[in-house]
């Protein structure tokens, strides 16, 4: 029997709205008990200056395998999760060939298995191939362990399939997670369109093509009673269509990057394809409605849509570089640096975005201190100073808009299933 003590940190636990300072009692991989009693065990952590909240999750990431391995892999994707503090992700579909059947969802979760880090939660494909054109077999995948369904990378822009994928994943109690956009309107843009954009000479992606498909997807989750999941939001008006759509009772849910809470597109003036990614970065009124949703509970996940890709690829110029950026790695020090510390959002409010919260969305049983629950705890430093070093990330990518930025908050170990890893 192993036993655990993590002794005399702040314990922040939002799903039971516990914060205070504690010690957590592990045994054989389950928490025990949260509280001011010590209890002897073979194994003691201190944790005084730290805060412990559950493991975090990442609902949003890309790992690449099978298809892209050079970028990134299941096991190197689930090394870059540790060292940024996160127990969990959810693995996207767009690899190659596409996770759309039970025997690439069951691949995915063997080779999480295999690599014995971070919990890897498979994402099916919505439809075959991710080609919008004809419905996956939702059961099946279910059935291998998929958590929810997504074409992300491409929208499901035939209204029928989206109706279809609701009323099909509502029978498994599943979401549907939405990667917004009306393709005519985002036609080849390549960045924000605006002032800047036409500063620049570059094609626009107006925000109105993600508000428009949002718009139509939270009718039909009203039509269906099915759960719409909308990721990385970036306009203004797309709050505002989930805002509206929840105060209608429409199963609608959101979540929100750190770079669409950071940045602005008047970082591509250096052309830097660093700074391309989909949805673009978008103005400061639009960085400004971000923050408001998380304020306000419109939008309640923060995740890192974690995108890796080759250097080379990077490197090409801006219109033909590929889309995405990495953020396993920075994203908890993003979070206090930019939104805890100034003010905007209290910590446990914060943590509840990449814990409890993602973890209702996904209906798997992680999130919580409760006793019983697997033993998954981030521990971090709330106030330690770091400087940014892509080139030293567990990544096998290095596409990260944040290279030598200082921040403030830092994951010293995670526990995954009682497991003690450290993060560095």
């Amino acid at each position: 029997m192993s036993t655990i003590l993590i002794r005399g940190g702040r314990v922040i636990d939002p799903a039971n709205g516990v914060d205070a300072v504690a010690h957590v009692f592990i045994r054989d991989g389950k928490i025990v008990s949260v509280g001011a009693k010590e209890t002897k065990a073979k194994e003691t952590i201190e944790a005084k200056g730290l805060v412990v909240c559950p493991g975090l999750i990442d609902m949003h990431v890309h790992l690449r395998e099978p298809g892209k391995e050079e970028e990134e892999t299941i096991a190197s994707g689930s090394a870059a999760a540790i060292a940024g503090g996160f127990t969990s992700v959810a693995a996207m579909p767009n690899t190659e060939p596409a996770c759309d059947t039970e025997a690439q969802v069951e691949f995915t979760v063997l080779r999480g298995n295999r690599a014995g880090l971070a919990n890897v939660f498979p994402i099916g494909a919505v439809s075959k191939g991710r080609r919008g054109a004809e419905l996956a077999e939702i059961g099946q995948m279910v059935r291998g362990g998929a958590v929810a369904f997504s074409d992300d990378g491409a929208p499901v822009h035939n209204a029928a399939l989206m109706r279809l994928a609701l009323e099909y994943a509502a029978m498994f109690d599943r979401c549907v997670i939405q990667h917004s956009e009306d393709p005519n309107l985002f036609g080849c843009g390549c960045m924000h369109e605006g002032r800047v954009s036409m500063e620049l000479g570059l094609e626009g992606i107006p925000g109105a093509a993600e508000e428009s498909m949002i718009a139509r997807d939270v009718l039909l989750a009203k039509l269906t009673g099915g759960h719409l999941h909308v990721a990385h939001i970036s306009a203004r008006g797309s709050a505002e269509q989930i805002r509206r759509g929840k105060a209608e009772g429409v199963r609608v849910t959101a979540e929100v990057t750190p770079h669409h809470f950071t940045l602005t597109d008047e970082r591509v003036r250096t052309f830097d394809p660093v700074f391309k990614m989909n949805p673009p970065l978008r103005e400061g009124p639009d960085v400004a409605a971000m923050i408001r949703g998380l304020q306000d509970g419109t939008i309640e996940v923060i995740a890192s849509d974690h995108a890796p890709h080759a250097t080379e690829e990077k490197e090409l110029e801006f219109p033909e570089a590929p889309f995405g950026v990495i953020g396993l790695e920075t994203q908890l020090g993003l979070v206090m640096t930019y939104l805890v510390e100034p003010g905007h959002l209290p910590l446990p409010k914060a943590i509840a975005t990449m814990t409890v919260n993602p973890a209702r969305i996904l209906r798997i049983p992680k999130g919580t201190l409760s006793p019983g629950a697997d033993a998954d705890v981030t521990l971090f430093d709330p106030k330690k100073k770091w400087t940014v070093d892509a080139t030293k990330f567990r990544s096998r990518s290095r596409n990260c808009p944040f290279h030598g930025w200082p921040l403030r908050g830092r994951p010293e170990m995670v526990l995954v299933g009682g497991r003690v890893l450290p993060c560095r």
